[in-house]
């Protein structure tokens, strides 16, 4: 399940560039497959636990989580669409590293220093791979800002969701984040959706299909339920691999090429990741009474 799991997150990189190249405009892809996403999401969930309730002191970080994935999914398809799917998986290895980074200036974990040194090996590895867009090697600059901003957005998310994972089940908090996150995204896309043209190939809609089962609804019962058979840190290990195959799944299908600077920057956002779970040793930090 988790080796599933990874594949099915690595191939939407590739399958949403595929979208872009058929016809897709951006925002109107990312608001019609959230859509439905959560009918699906809703449907299982009401059958699953009869219930979407949520106390009135956690609405909060409900609605922070979901203006985060309304950035996210905004960042990710527009970065997608500017630079090479290649890049932006590269990019989105950064993650963990800035999930670290707001943990510790939240307060919400300590580290010890040595952490640094992973991160700052890793956003060198981010820059050398901006460097390289800038100087017109690989997609755009702003393609790839906008994937380092996709993985802190990302990151952002999964510090809002942690709280309430506690409490909840992950179908419940992806029903109404996703809704939430949903609306501002309806909103900004209303130019493009009222333009956008669905006259496609039989093989455009099996991947949109995909790509609203597979990575966004299926993904999260599968990853949840390996979980609770393995335990999160056996888990984590497999999702470092996504953007490995997420890079292979884009040369392969897309055709796509990597520069060597790209090449150099993604080994050192892998090592700096690598480094970062070897040292990371969390303090447990108590609650504010």
């Amino acid at each position: 399940m988790l080796l599933g799991t990874v594949l099915l997150w690595a191939l939407n990189v590739t399958v949403t560039k595929f979208m872009f190249e058929h016809g897709w405009k951006p925002l109107s892809y990312g608001t019609i497959r959230y859509f439905l996403a959560i009918l699906l999401f809703w449907a299982f969930t009401w059958w699953r636990e009869r219930s979407f309730r949520i106390d009135r002191s956690d609405w909060w970080l409900v609605v922070v989580a979901g203006i985060c994935i309304f950035a996210n999914q905004v960042c990710f398809v527009y970065a997608v669409k500017l630079a090479t799917a290649s890049t932006v998986a590269l990019l989105l290895g950064a993650t963990p590293v800035f999930m670290g980074v707001i943990a510790l200036v939240l307060g919400l974990d300590r580290l010890q220093g040595t952490f640094w040194i992973g991160a700052a090996v890793t956003f060198a590895g981010v820059a050398l791979i901006a460097l390289a867009s800038g100087g017109g090697v690989s997609g755009s600059l702003l393609g790839n800002l906008l994937g380092i901003a996709t993985a802190f957005t990302w990151a952002c998310y999964s510090t809002a969701i942690g709280p309430l994972m506690k409490s909840y089940s992950p179908y419940r908090i992806s029903s109404l984040v996703l809704a939430i996150g949903w609306v501002p995204l309806a909103i900004v896309s209303a130019r493009q959706g009222s333009e956008q043209q669905f006259h496609f190939e039989p093989l455009v809609w099996i991947a949109f299909a995909y790509a609203v089962v597979g990575p966004l609804f299926l993904t999260n019962i599968l990853w949840f339920t390996s979980i609770d058979i393995v335990g999160a840190p056996r888990a984590s290990l497999f999702a470092n691999l996504q953007p490995f195959f997420s890079v292979f799944f884009a040369l392969i299908l897309l055709s796509e090429t990597l520069h060597p600077m790209e090449i150099a920057g993604g080994v050192l956002i892998f090592a700096g990741i690598a480094l970062e779970r070897i040292w990371h040793r969390p303090v447990e930090v108590a609650a504010p009474e």
